[in-house]
């Protein structure tokens, strides 16, 4: 199991400022890094000539842009308080890091998963004011970056068809997938295999075809980030498993012929019965 190990989030640029013609003026990075399991924060900092003259203000947080954007995290500060207070029911894996009246609006997201991976946009406003808002059109790129890991390792088809071996494997940047056998010597031909990648860009499975009883195959996976390997060891399907089919059918055959036998029994009671009547 590769050994994860947290890393210093920086800005991979200087953060940006962006200026708007109400006087807003936000600083945000192009884009920040995380370490899956790790806390992360995501900066954000604003300035407006007229922001000591309001003592409320609105903090959003969404991930994605426009109508398909998701709100992950809002909270009020009212009457100048040092906090902020969070509305409804929230991702408690998220939460105000900076302090809106110091004009920093960064968020802390604790326990970064993959799935976070994505662009961010932070947003003030001043409730009552008309133009008292501001949103970095541009956003921050958040990416999650996270060691190999081996999700699963499984054989499919029969004796018939052929057998082929799949590992199913996880991580960011995407892993490279290898195979070995010591079975296989390297002189032979390379081993037969086919990798596909899932949307999301984070889940890889590779398919080793070919595959034979009674071998070892090992599934190899890294990145930059480390590497994690798994062995499968295909046996020899026994006559015992062949012939499972056989005693399943024997006993629906038993089943049936009690059945029947209830039966001649009940109609022969049947008849004694009306003998006597």
């Amino acid at each position: 199991m590769a050994v994860q190990y947290p890393i210093i989030l920086l800005p991979l640029f200087l953060p940006i400022a962006v200026t708007h013609e109400d006087g807003w003026s936000m600083k945000v990075p192009p884009e920040v890094r995380a370490m899956e399991g790790y806390p992360v924060v995501l900066p954000c900092s604003f300035s407006h000539p007229r922001h000591e003259q309001h003592s409320s203000m609105l903090v959003q947080w969404r991930l994605g842009h426009g109508p398909a954007g998701v709100v992950l995290f809002q909270c009020a500060s009212h009457n100048n308080s040092r906090s902020c207070q969070p509305e409804g029911h929230q991702d408690q894996r998220y939460r105000l890091e900076g302090d809106p009246r110091q004009h920093d609006l960064s968020l802390r997201i604790n326990s970064a998963a993959l799935q976070d991976s994505g662009h961010y946009y932070c947003r003030v406003e001043v409730p009552g004011h008309p133009h008292a808002s501001f949103q970095n059109k541009r956003g921050m790129h958040l990416r999650v970056e996270a060691a190999p890991q081996i999700l699963a390792l499984s054989v499919e088809g029969s004796e018939e068809s052929g057998y082929s071996a799949v590992c199913r494997v996880q991580g960011s940047p995407l892993p490279d997938v290898q195979w070995s056998s010591p079975e296989h010597p390297r002189d032979d031909p390379p081993l037969t295999l086919l990798s596909q990648a899932d949307a999301s860009q984070h889940h890889t499975s590779s398919l080793l075809r070919d595959v034979h009883p009674g071998h070892h195959y090992t599934c190899a996976a890294s990145n930059p980030l480390g590497r994690e390997q798994a062995t499968l060891f295909l046996l020899q399907p026994s006559p015992l498993q062949a012939s499972s089919g056989p005693p399943h059918l024997l006993l629906l055959l038993s089943l049936s012929l009690g059945a029947k036998v209830l039966l001649f029994l009940g109609w022969v009671a049947w008849l004694l019965w009306r003998q006597w009547q």
